[in-house]
């Protein structure tokens, strides 16, 4: 299911050097409180896009470098805001779909402008001091979650074909997810998840109502494959155009790495993630 997107960037795999200024290199610069880099695939629309989260103390200038050591993104704060400084960012890529047509995006060119590995996510605070995190970013996609029913029914391929039609309270259901995606990105290897596919960290149910401010989201523990709606939210088919709900089930895995750049022992950061979206009516 596609969201209203707010331009904050240009986001792109720049050709140019670095030009953060570093002013040792004893590599002693504290982490960000929270770096994260990730693909998300919407497998029904058969869009892809990367991703990104940086939180910590205010910063006035912010860079990210590949493996390739290409700048892929710079920031620099300017005029009122600068003094105030940013802690918190997200940005999302632009998500052409996939394929080899006009208007397309061929996978192998995208995996391309954003390879495999360690990138470096750096900054300078208001006070000049500096922050460095690394972070992996993987190629290894999870397949999509998949068998979904609503109630018992099968779900709609989208949400323009013949919906089910069910009565409160509403149940979505889906297969447990063990594999990665068969035709993007790779295969998880040994060096990242040994002989056990890919780790699931939890999945991801989305409910909204068409045209309208309604979305509520729901966190589900990687051992559970169903997720009953709350009542308040079917209460609300008033709201909606003959009673019709959107919902989106994603799936969450760990980036598969379990050492930094430097061999350090670390807990895995949340990965790659994956959907299929559909939608019901409530009769």
């Amino acid at each position: 299911m596609k969201y209203p997107k707010i331009p904050i960037f240009f986001l792109a795999a720049a050709m140019s050097t670095s030009s953060l200024v570093v002013a040792n290199d004893d590599d002693d610069e504290e982490p960000f409180e929270e770096a994260r880099l990730f693909f998300e695939l919407n497998d029904t629309d058969e869009d892809l896009g990367i991703h990104g989260k940086v939180d910590g103390d205010e910063w006035k200038r912010l860079e990210i470098e590949g493996p390739d050591e290409r700048l892929m993104m710079k920031i620099r704060v300017r005029g009122r805001l600068k003094r105030q400084g940013l802690t918190e960012l997200f940005f999302e890529s632009a998500e052409p779909e996939l394929g080899d047509g006009e208007d397309q995006l061929e996978p192998e060119v995208f995996f391309n402008r954003f390879p495999e590995g360690w990138y470096e996510i750096e900054g300078v605070t208001l006070d000049g001091e500096e922050r460095e995190s690394e972070v992996w970013l993987s190629h290894v996609i999870p397949a999509a979650p998949a068998d979904v029913e609503v109630n018992g029914e099968e779900a709609a391929e989208d949400c323009d074909g013949v919906l089910p039609m069910v009565s409160a309270p509403v149940t979505l259901s889906w297969a447990p997810v063990t594999e990665a995606h068969d035709e993007l990105g790779k295969a998880p290897g040994s060096n990242l998840y040994g002989e056990h596919g890919i780790s699931v960290i939890y999945y991801e149910v989305v409910v909204e109502i068409d045209e309208t401010d309604f979305k509520s989201t729901a966190i589900v523990p990687s051992d559970t494959s169903s997720f009953v709606l709350p009542t308040g939210i079917t209460d609300l088919t008033g709201e909606t155009e003959g009673g019709k709900f959107k919902f989106e089930i994603l799936v969450r895995t760990d980036n598969g790495q379990t050492e930094d750049d430097d061999g350090e022992p670390i807990d895995p950061n949340p990965g790659n993630k994956s959907a299929v979206e559909s939608c019901f009516i409530v009769i």
